[in-house]
């Protein structure tokens, strides 16, 4: 008599699985995937929608950066609340009048960058990541003599929040640390977009992106790195976005080993 046939089947790409979180080498069951898989699946896509809707801890955050030596503030866009703010993506963009007031009371000429945390699309994301970055980040800004603007806590907030936010509080760069839309591997994922001379409508071809920062994607020192080098050729070009590339040649990890950028190669 044979042996019965295990009920589920193992796919060859199995062992490349340790490389990736995308959804590879699931097996099957018969003709459909395997309950476990599916499970996952599907909790992997209640991560995501909570991510979206999750509101952000403003207060846990404000003190988590008076903490670390960050003064703060708050202010929210022209969308009201989450659902205006997900069915409007222009609103997002704005701030209300009541922030553009108080923001137009603090500019000073002394302002070299200002720093956005905005939700976006994950609070989970900047609730998480925003504070290991900044770290990251201070220690290399400090010896350039970079002068900080209060950080502002934005809600209901989209990219171009910051362009507004920068130009009100006369800073000459603005660095915007924002969840991003969550993936169904990512849910926890912050982007940093960078704009020098900041104002109203630039759109992204002036800006310079960091995306995919978190603990399984690209490090807080390694997102530093390149901030810290985004910053200083912005300072000496005056510009960012598509005239100003990223051609740091840190190491990326690769599973167990660190490799170079071999498209920055001579």
């Amino acid at each position: 008599m044979s042996a019965a046939k295990p009920p589920v089947h193992a796919n060859p790409w199995q062992a490349l699985r340790k490389f990736t979180q995308a959804r590879i080498a699931l097996g099957r069951a018969g003709v459909s995937v395997p309950t476990g898989a599916q499970l996952a699946f599907q909790l992997a896509h209640a991560q995501a929608r909570d991510a979206v809707h999750q509101a952000l801890d403003i207060e846990v955050l404000a003190q988590a950066l008076q903490a670390a030596g960050y003064a703060s503030l708050h202010v929210n866009s022209a969308a009201h609340d989450r659902n205006t703010y997900l069915q409007r993506p222009d609103l997002g963009r704005r701030l209300n009048e009541e922030a553009r007031q108080h923001l137009g009371q603090l500019s000073s000429p002394a302002s070299n960058l200002a720093i956005v945390i905005a939700d976006g699309l994950s609070a989970p994301a900047v609730a998480q990541n925003a504070l290991p970055l900044l770290a990251s980040l201070q220690a290399r800004l400090t010896p350039d003599n970079w002068s900080l603007t209060p950080i502002v806590i934005a809600t209901q907030a989209r990219v171009a929040i910051g362009d507004e936010t920068g130009e009100l509080l006369n800073a000459s760069a603005v660095l915007v640390l924002i969840g991003e839309r969550p993936g169904l591997s990512s849910p926890d994922s912050m982007g940093a977009y960078l704009s020098w001379a900041p104002q109203p409508g630039l759109t992204d071809a002036a800006r310079n992106c960091i995306s995919n920062i978190r603990p399984d994607g690209l490090s807080y020192d390694t997102a530093a790195y390149k901030l810290h080098y985004l910053l200083t050729e912005a300072r000496k070009r005056g510009l960012t976005g598509v005239a100003l590339k990223d051609e740091t040649d840190a190491p990326v990890q690769v599973g167990n080993q660190a490799v170079s950028n071999f498209l920055l190669e001579k």
